[in-house]
């Protein structure tokens, strides 16, 4: 069955863009932080059932980020980004470039942003790709669309471990 790139919401912002957000209920420095430590991001980088692997992060303008994501098939995606620019706690731009082992690599640009919300922390992402035609090969062939989902899913449990308060109930008497 066809993928209907026009159902998801996430592709309807850019025509040669993914766009996801999502409030976070902790402080923006719990949610900037499990990005930038490595031992937090190998907890929930990737969709369901996916393991990374980082050889290097080095969170600063001009530092690379090599990771490999390890699919639950065995498969392995290497990448390798470069941090175009980091303004801790508000916005980070990176540049991508990776693939499914053996497959023709792809190059892509991610903003991330965080900001304050009365619920907690909003975190966007933005995935450019040089055309629309990139964007969709990948969500179709990569599911990338889903995995940012399994990402943020993923990302919510750890961020509700370290953060026990923010799963309680408002009680009112």
């Amino acid at each position: 069955m066809e993928l209907d790139l026009a159902s998801l919401p996430e592709l309807a912002y850019d025509e040669s863009a993914i766009f996801s957000s999502r409030v976070f209920r902790a402080p923006r420095e719990l949610v900037y932080e499990a990005f930038v430590d490595p031992r937090q991001v190998v907890q929930w980088w990737g969709p369901h059932g996916f393991t990374t692997t980082i050889h290097e992060m080095d969170v600063r303008t001009g530092g690379k980020w090599k990771l490999t994501m390890h699919g639950p098939d065995g498969t392995n995606y290497p990448n390798t980004m470069t941090f175009i620019e980091v303004v801790p706690y508000n916005r980070i731009r990176l540049g991508l470039f990776g693939c499914r082992e053996g497959a023709e690599p792809i190059r892509l640009n991610k903003t991330l942003t965080w900001e304050d919300a009365p619920e907690g922390t909003l975190m966007t992402w933005r995935i450019d790709f040089p055309s629309r035609e990139q964007r969709d090969a990948n969500v179709r062939e990569y599911g990338s669309v889903q995995g940012l989902r399994d990402l943020f899913e993923r990302l919510e449990s750890l961020l509700s471990a370290a953060n026990p308060c923010s799963n309680e109930e408002e009680v009112t008497a």
